[in-house]
């Protein structure tokens, strides 16, 4: 649905997109995850058609950038990060406005379902620009929804929402994913990628990793049990001598042990240390997050530039 091959975008000097590769899928929930100024936005803009590549191509849709742009903004929604809307219209005026400028079959019908969807339809007639942040949020994504695309750019759309109407949104959003649309994910709130998203790309001008998020988590850090001990003996670690155990170390008076397998290992490792005279209280596995695995990946790209 999107395929990118050597995208980039200066600004004069400045380099915001350094050639990005990348294939996301129909029906997938693509997170696109990094720091202010990574040039997510500048990303999702030249995707979009709203502003033109230095250099590479890219395919939205069916339809090349640059080729067939009108056609491809009809098939693309976009919710950016600072929405802007005619505050000097209302709600309804406002969606009434943009699903014309869709094409829209039944603009009043679009407009009534999506105020609806995100309880503004009370507020109909209220001008935009009297709404909160939040409130003005929710039109912005009424507003990318009207035309039904089939791929919408998504820029931090819970910011400023309250618990709720966040939570519709991740509602909306797996719902659109269960109809095979494509949702590129553009947030800043990593546990919200972590459940919502299929894949996700780490990107800092240039694409540092893209993958499943647990496989990601995995593939960097293994996996890892935690010994749960209530009489902790620091030496016992040296004396387990059980070949599938790759590395062990003391946190906060837990042993963590690397294992490759932990379901098939974990009693056997058990064994051996009640075996040593170890008081073992119970085992978990070492969950690690989303933003432990943002925060390395990050770092060591800063350590590197």
């Amino acid at each position: 649905m999107i395929t990118t091959t050597g995208l980039t975008r200066r600004f004069g000097e400045l380099m915001a997109v350094d050639r990005l590769d990348l294939q996301v899928d129909r029906g997938e929930v693509f997170g696109f995850l990094g720091p202010n100024g990574a040039g997510k936005t500048t990303t999702v803009r030249m995707l979009a058609s709203l502003i033109a590549p230095s250099d590479g191509s890219a395919t939205i849709a069916g339809h090349r950038l640059g080729q067939d742009n009108s056609a491809l903004r009809q098939r693309v929604g976009v919710l950016t990060e600072t929405p802007g809307l005619y505050k000097r219209l209302s709600a309804w005026d406002n969606l009434l406005f943009f699903a014309r400028l869709y094409g829209v079959s039944n603009p009043e019908q679009q407009a009534e379902k999506y105020l609806k969807l995100f309880e503004l339809w009370d507020r109909r007639e209220g001008l935009a620009g009297s709404f909160s942040k939040g409130m003005r949020q929710k039109l912005a994504l009424a507003r990318a929804l009207l035309h039904e695309p089939d791929v919408l750019f998504l820029d931090e759309p819970t910011a400023a929402l309250d618990p709720e109407a966040a939570k519709t949104v991740r509602e909306l959003v797996e719902s659109l994913k269960s109809e095979d649309r494509t949702i590129f994910l553009c947030t800043h709130n990593l546990d919200e990628a972590d459940r919502l998203c299929d894949r996700i790309a780490l990107f800092k001008t240039k694409l540092l990793t893209v993958g499943d998020p647990a496989a990601l988590k995995q593939q960097m850090y293994g996996r890892r049990t935690v010994v749960h001990l209530g009489n902790p003996k620091p030496g016992i670690e040296n004396e387990l001598q059980l070949p599938f155990v790759t590395k062990t170390e003391w946190v906060n008076d837990r042993l963590l042990v690397s294992l490759s397998d932990p379901v098939a290992e974990n009693p056997a490792l058990v064994r051996r240390l009640v075996q040593l005279g170890a008081d073992v209280q119970f085992v978990s596995e070492l969950s690690v997050s989303l933003e432990d695995l943002y925060l390395d990946l990050m770092e060591d790209n800063h350590d590197a530039s």
